[in-house]
C-alpha cells in the first residue's frame, strides 16, 4: 500500500478551539509542524470576512492566544508558538490604520504650534527695541529678595541686645532678670517640641523613646524617626538621657547685684548685664549632626568646611550641601552680625507696639535666645500665646517691606 510521504513525517495532530469576533466557534486540527499563517487562511474559511483570493484577509486578521493573550507570529509554526492541544485561540481582526491627515489640517496644526510657540532672542529683542535699556544684575535682584530665616538670624541677634537693655531699665529689673536668668539656665533639652512628639507617637514609637530622640536629634522629626529605627533592638534604647548639674546660683544672685547696684552705677551694671547675657549664649556651643558630618565629609569636603555649612544651615543636610557647592553666603562670620540698627526694617520692628510689650517680656527673650541656637523650634514659639505676636510681627513687617 502506498502512503503519502507528509503523512508518514506529519507531525503531532493538535484539537484547537477557535472563537472569532463575531461569537462563531469550532474546532480546527492542525500539525505541529503547520504555520500559524496557514492555519489562520484555514480558520477564515469559517468566517464571512472576504475571500481567500483577497491577500488583504489574511493579513487584516490575527491569532491570539487565549490562555496567555500572545499574538501568535504567522511566519512561526504552532510548535514553535508553544501551542498545545485543546488550547482556545481568538480570531480578531486588526485594527484599520488611522487615516493620514490632509494637507490642509497639518497646515493648520502647525499654525497652531507655530503661535503658541514662545517667542526666540530675535524676538524678543525686536519686540523691546523701542524700550529704555536697563542694566539690571541678576544678583542684585536676588539678594534684594532676601530669605526671611536667613535674616531672622540678624533680626533676633539686635532684638536680643535691646531686650536685655529694657530688662535692666526696669524698675523691677532684679526680679525680670532673675526669672530671664533662670528661664536662660534650663536645660535646652528639658524642653520637647509637643507637635514633633505627637507626630512620632502617631506613628506607634513609645512616648519616652520618642522623647529621648528628639532631644538627642535637636527636635527634627526625620532624624528622631531614623534614630528610633536604627535603635530599635539597642539593649539601652529606653536608657534614660543624664541628667545635667543644674546651674549655679551663684552667677544669677552675682548678676542681680549687679543689676540692682547703686544709681551712679546704672550704666555699668547695664553693660555687665548685657555681657552676662553674651555669655550665656555663648555656652550653648553649636552640636553638628554626626550623620550629617560623615556624610558631608565622604563627598570630599574638609571638616571645618562641614561644621561651618552645618552652623550656617542649622543641621540641615541637604541646605549645608548645596551652600558647599555655591557661593557660601551668608559666612559663619555673619551668623554673628545683627541687622543694621539704622535699617528701615529695625526701625519699623521696633516701632511696633506688640514687638516693644514682648521685649519687656523674659519669656520673649528666651524665645529668641533659644530660636538662634534651635532653629527648628521656631514653630514651637509661633503657636505661644505670649511669643507667638511677637513673632507674627515680625515676620509680616519683614514680608511688608521685603515686597516693596
Amino acid at each position: 500500500m502506498f502512503v503519502q510521504e507528509e503523512k508518514i513525517f506529519a507531525g503531532k495532530v493538535l484539537r484547537l478551539h477557535v472563537c472569532a469576533s463575531d461569537g462563531v466557534e469550532w474546532l480546527e486540527e492542525a500539525t505541529e509542524d503547520t504555520s500559524v499563517e496557514q492555519l489562520k487562511e484555514r480558520c477564515l474559511k469559517h468566517c464571512a470576512h472576504g475571500s481567500l483570493e483577497d491577500p488583504k484577509s489574511v493579513t487584516h486578521h490575527k491569532l491570539i492566544h487565549a490562555a496567555s493573550e500572545r499574538v501568535l507570529s504567522d511566519t512561526k509554526t504552532i510548535l514553535e508558538e508553544n501551542i498545545q492541544d485543546q488550547d482556545v485561540l481568538l480570531l480578531i481582526k486588526k485594527r484599520a490604520p488611522s487615516p493620514l491627515p490632509k494637507m490642509a489640517d497639518v497646515s493648520a496644526e502647525e499654525k497652531k504650534k507655530q503661535e503658541q510657540k514662545a517667542p526666540d532672542r530675535d524676538a524678543i529683542v525686536r519686540a523691546t527695541a523701542s524700550l529704555p535699556s536697563c542694566n539690571m544684575d541678576r544678583a542684585v535682584v536676588q539678594t534684594s529678595m532676601r530669605d526671611f530665616q536667613t535674616e531672622l538670624r540678624k533680626i533676633l541677634l539686635s532684638l536680643i541686645e535691646v531686650a536685655q537693655k529694657l530688662l535692666a531699665l526696669s524698675p523691677g529689673a532684679v526680679e525680670l532678670f532673675t526669672k530671664a536668668n533662670a528661664m536662660l539656665d534650663e536645660d535646652e533639652d528639658e524642653r520637647v517640641d509637643e507637635a514633633a512628639l505627637r507626630q512620632l507617637t502617631e506613628m506607634g514609637f513609645p512616648e519616652s523613646r520618642a522623647v529621648k530622640a528628639l532631644r538627642l536629634n535637636h527636635m527634627s522629626v526625620p532624624q528622631a524617626m531614623e534614630w528610633l529605627i536604627e535603635h530599635a533592638e539597642d539593649p539601652t534604647v529606653d536608657t534614660p538621657l543624664p541628667v545635667p548639674a543644674s546651674p549655679g546660683v551663684a552667677g544669677a544672685e552675682a548678676s542681680a547685684e549687679a543689676a540692682a547696684g547703686p544709681s551712679e552705677g546704672d550704666e555699668e551694671a547695664r553693660d555687665e548685664l548685657t555681657e552676662i547675657f553674651k555669655k550665656i549664649r555663648r555656652k550653648r556651643e553649636f552640636r553638628p549632626d554626626a550623620r550629617a558630618v560623615i556624610s558631608l565629609m565622604e563627598m570630599g569636603f574638609d571638616e571645618k568646611e562641614v561644621l561651618d555649612a552645618l552652623r550656617v544651615n542649622n543641621n540641615q543636610q541637604n541646605a549645608a550641601c548645596e551652600w558647599l557647592l555655591g557661593d557660601r553666603k551668608p559666612s559663619p562670620e555673619e551668623l554673628d552680625q545683627g541687622i543694621d540698627p539704622d535699617s528701615p526694617l529695625f526701625q519699623a520692628i521696633l516701632d511696633n507696639p506688640v514687638v516693644q510689650l514682648g521685649l519687656t517680656n523674659p519669656k520673649t527673650l528666651l524665645a529668641f535666645e533659644d530660636m538662634l541656637e534651635n532653629p527648628l523650634n521656631s514653630t514651637q514659639w509661633m503657636n505661644d500665646p505670649e511669643t507667638g505676636p511677637v513673632m507674627l510681627q515680625i515676620s509680616r513687617i519683614f514680608q511688608t517691606l521685603n515686597r516693596t
